[in-house]
């Protein structure tokens, strides 16, 4: 007889299963980009940066809608609830698999971003300098970046899009990007797969 999820582990084993690396210094190498010219920032983005891919490797797809900000987030934001924010979900995934590297979804205060209408439609995406190339548009300066990541087991919904083994877990990661002003210009949800994920954290020390 066969044993459970045989057939499914099996299945998976034959599909790419591209190993991703996490690293915070993604965030300087995003905002070196952001002030770059369009043919520098449209050369990789950083999915590439992490997986090691090329562009032409990768399907993207991006869905926006504007949302009222529920309570968690009109308090991550320290705006009224019901302010208008943008919602962007991402699905990027190798264009030879079937499984996207994460969930991702990403909240805007749209009264910020509203001054360029091309950061409220989605087929502007993928966007050359990412997030921060896009604030950067509208004269908002990302000041430093904020993650907070835990962890549990997937919800059947996520196990099925994310693909993922029996028994493996999900990585939720918050990230909060910050302006110069001590502002929350960013929120963003992504959830990863733990059995091909890999989390990185570099923190330079000053010397004495």
């Amino acid at each position: 007889m066969p044993k459970p999820y045989e057939g499914i582990a099996d299945d998976l084993r034959r599909r790419p299963r591209i190993a991703v690396v996490r690293d915070n210094g993604r965030h300087q190498w995003e905002k070196n980009r952001a002030r770059e010219p369009l043919a520098e920032r449209a050369r990789t983005g950083a999915t590439e940066h992490d997986t090691g891919l090329r562009r032409q490797d990768l399907v993207i797809r991006a869905r926006y809608r504007e949302i009222e900000a529920p309570p968690e987030l009109a308090e991550a934001f320290g705006v009224p609830e019901g302010t208008a924010l943008v919602e962007r979900t991402y699905r990027t995934r190798c264009a030879a698999g079937s499984a996207p590297f994460g969930l991702v979804t990403s909240y805007l205060v749209r009264e910020l971003v509203a001054a360029n209408p091309d950061l409220l439609d989605e087929r502007n995406e993928p966007w050359p300098g990412s997030t921060q190339n896009q604030l950067f548009t509208v004269g908002i300066e990302v000041d430093r970046v904020e993650e907070r990541i835990t962890a549990r087991p997937p919800t059947p919904r996520e196990a099925e899009e994310l693909e993922l083994p029996p028994g493996a877990p999900v990585i939720l990661l918050r990230k909060t990007s910050y302006d110069i002003d001590g502002r929350v210009v960013d929120v963003c949800d992504v959830t990863l797969p733990g059995d091909r994920t890999e989390l990185v954290f570099t923190t330079p020390l000053e010397r004495w």
